[in-house]
């Protein structure tokens, strides 16, 4: 299928393709963005709701969806602090063709784990600002891992294996170097070459990617979602079916505890549109379409509202 749109080159190597909108942009007038960041293993038009949403988008906001190095098989050998980086680059991109527009950054799945390292990991305070972060099936990947394993003894083995085997790698500052699959039934189960950094910041307690396990304490949120920028409005989309998130989370009561720690840090969310999706699975892509549009609809409403 054909789907109408324009291939922005960020980077001599880097796009972003910006779904064409449903009715004509008025000339001489701003354009606002949002840019949509996909999860492991995913590129442009793999997760299908951008596209609906792109195509209930009014005038003067769009969607692009951003290609990083870490895009499709490159999950494995990239990290968060090349995903902001890059990032940067491309919200740096988009404020030169659009100097009134607003920028939302929108994550689905580990592209939310880029959204936050965008906004508080290191050196955030020389990345260009947005104007808003959306968050859709924010998961943990340790806690996901925890999840296939769970049941399976030889499985979990593999898992607490893979992870020492990792963080010995990186102690020893080989964390650049491919683990090897041969024989570890979890590295089997990764569908790209993976860097042992790679692994241990995925899989281990406290690894760069660990944002969003839920049996981290107010403390280490503070230090991450308490340091949100107050220009940043922030909101929350969890599905009710989704795979990823442990059983017995009271996911609403998680929301909302992420929701309180950005605003006693003196950042903005928006918990109107912002919650649990019912009947939502991880991506949406065989979800019902009244599913699909409900998450639309909040998307809308939260950046009309800014």
């Amino acid at each position: 299928m054909a789907h109408p749109g324009t291939l922005h080159r960020y980077t001599p190597s880097l796009t972003a393709f910006e779904h064409t909108p449903p009715s004509p942009t008025p000339r001489n007038t701003n354009t606002n963005t949002i840019l949509f960041i996909g999860g492991l293993g995913d590129s442009p038009l793999s997760v299908r709701y951008p596209t609906s949403l792109a195509s209930s988008l009014q005038h003067p906001w769009t969607l692009a969806e951003v290609t990083l190095s870490s895009s499709a098989a490159g999950w494995g050998t990239s990290t968060l602090a090349q995903d902001a980086s890059e990032l940067g680059t491309c919200v740096n991109y988009f404020r030169r063709r659009r100097p009134d527009g607003k920028i939302v950054l929108m994550g689905h799945s580990t592209g939310c784990q880029d959204v936050m390292e965008y906004l508080v990991g290191a050196g955030f305070e020389k990345r260009p600002g947005v104007d808003g972060a959306i968050l859709q099936a924010a998961v943990s990947d340790r806690e996901g891992w925890g999840a296939i394993v769970a049941g399976d003894e030889a499985l979990k083995k593999s898992l607490e294996e893979t992870v020492a085997l990792a963080s010995s790698w990186v102690s020893r500052g080989d964390g650049d170097a491919i683990l090897p699959k041969k024989g570890s039934k979890v590295l089997e189960m990764f569908d790209a070459p993976c860097t042992a950094y790679r692994a241990h910041s995925l899989l281990a307690k406290g690894g760069d990617d660990d944002y969003f396990s839920t049996d981290l304490g107010d403390d280490v949120l503070q230090g991450t979602f308490g340091r949100i920028p107050a220009a940043t409005t922030a909101m929350f989309l969890w599905g009710s079916k989704d795979p990823y998130i442990p059983k017995g989370v009271y996911q609403e009561g998680t929301l909302k505890r992420w929701a309180r720690i950005v605003r006693e840090g003196g950042g903005k969310v928006d918990e109107v549109n912002g919650g649990v999706i019912e009947e939502a699975t991880h991506n949406l892509n065989d979800d019902a379409e009244e599913v699909v549009q409900d998450l639309v609809g909040r998307v809308v409403r939260f950046v009309e509202g800014l």
